[in-house]
């Protein structure tokens, strides 16, 4: 075994000490930057309805305006790893050169002539977004070691209500989708200004890393940073194949019911669907912090696998059913994330915690595009009944992954901040 860093100075097992004073402050202002930071996410899928008639977009191209995000972020993501940039430049002002690049090449969608351009603009969109995340999240690690858990299920907790937003500005009803662009844009530019000129470095900074290209498979073989990255692969799944296709699953549901208004109204609940996760990523947090990651997330992902398994057979049964279900499942389904994420920062090697960090999501991220394009193909085979049961297939392995990780580490066969390989 060679170890390439020191073990972490307070493991998340010690609650000796407390966080730093303003901690709570500049979490404030990252959360407030990831929050408008990611709005430009979901601004295309947001107004696909209104979309039909300008780029021809049936139900099949709506799933690529998602994919082409979710290709772009992995791109970038991946590119940041190979050339360790998480891990070299800043953290707040990667969040603002990313933040400003994604709200330009949101806006060009005004302008786009046509569908094949639409999905250029969104797979850049992705790639600049790579910079708002990952780094968002690390910089707010710098402010935290006791309540590291609770501080970043807040980060995804705003990143939740951001990529939320555009539902909510499009379900307002009598908005152009011109008026949605033009928002998300400026609130993605605001939340990376808020970043890169108003918040501070943490007084627990990451050791700076060398150009290392290795690192990007290297830190894979940490055991512990393996099952946490498992866990997240089954997490991602599942959620955002669900956030992509619930605004049409629930449309159809409202119509089925005989709902009047059923376009602004799914818009809506689309939104306090979604929304409500950041509710569930500060729990996630919370028992994260008291109880263990492990149990966090296990907690978090059965609960959500029923979810799934369930809510299609209740779309003809009971419309309240249904609304019930999908709040619990916005609810449980993304408060795990933060919790495979603080894993991650506490056993990784901590130069290259950055490159831990977007190789996970990276990979997590390419996880997503299968679910996102058999949701489509399942539903028009077999109906709703079905399509959302086989997102369930990653909670289930997640469990066992993290149920591994809690193995190794109740034998203490692993120390955080060590590469150590089968």
């Amino acid at each position: 075994m060679r170890i390439l860093s020191r073990p972490v100075s307070m493991s998340r097992k010690d609650k000796s000490k407390t966080d730093p004073p303003g901690c709570w402050w500049e979490l404030f202002i990252l959360a407030s930057a990831m929050l408008m930071g990611m709005t430009t996410w979901f601004s295309a899928t947001a107004i696909v309805p209104q979309l039909e008639n300008v780029w021809d977009i049936s139900s099949t191209r709506a799933a690529w305006l998602t994919i082409a995000v979710q290709a772009g972020f992995i791109v970038g993501a991946l590119g940041s790893v190979i050339l360790t940039i998480a891990d070299r430049v800043l953290p707040r002002y990667l969040v603002f050169y990313g933040a400003s690049g994604a709200a330009f090449v949101n806006v060009l969608l005004l302008i786009a002539p046509n569908f094949t351009s639409v999905l250029l603009l969104r797979f850049i969109t992705g790639v600049f977004l790579a910079a708002v995340y990952p780094p968002a999240m690390k910089a707010m690690a710098t402010w935290f070691r006791v309540r590291r858990g609770t501080a970043l299920g807040i980060m995804i907790g705003a990143l939740t209500l951001g990529s939320a937003s555009p539902y909510l500005i499009n379900g307002l009803g009598g908005l152009d989708w011109r008026v949605v662009i033009v928002a998300t844009s400026i609130l993605t530019l605001l939340g990376g200004c808020l970043a890169g000129f108003v918040a501070k470095d943490g007084p627990y900074p990451f050791p700076k890393a060398n150009f290392d290209p290795r690192m990007a498979l290297r830190v894979f073989r940490h055991r512990g940073v393996r099952y946490a990255c498992l866990g997240y692969f089954g997490h991602m799944w599942e959620l955002y194949a669900m956030w992509a296709w619930f605004s049409v699953f629930i449309l159809d549901t409202l119509n089925i019911h005989g709902v009047s208004n059923a376009g602004s109204l799914s818009s809506l609940i689309t939104f306090v669907v979604i929304g409500v996760g950041a509710l569930g990523c500060l729990i996630g947090g919370v028992i994260g912090d008291r109880k263990g990651r492990e149990e966090s997330t296990i907690i978090s992902m059965g609960l959500s696998g029923v979810c799934a398994l369930s809510i299609g057979f209740m779309q003809e049964v009971s419309l309240p059913l249904v609304i019930i279900i999908a709040l619990i499942w916005g609810v449980w389904i993304v408060a795990d994330s933060a919790q495979f994420s603080a894993a991650v920062t506490e056993v990784a090697p901590q130069e290259y915690v950055g490159t831990a960090l977007t190789m996970q999501l990276a990979v997590g991220f390419i996880l997503t595009i299968p679910t996102i394009w058999l949701i489509p193909v399942v539903e028009n085979a077999f109906g709703w009944k079905y399509a959302f049961t086989i997102l369930a297939v990653g909670p289930l392995l997640g469990i066992l992954a993290m149920r591994g990780l809690m193995n190794l580490e109740s034998s203490e066969k692993i120390k955080p901040g060590s590469i150590k390989g089968d």
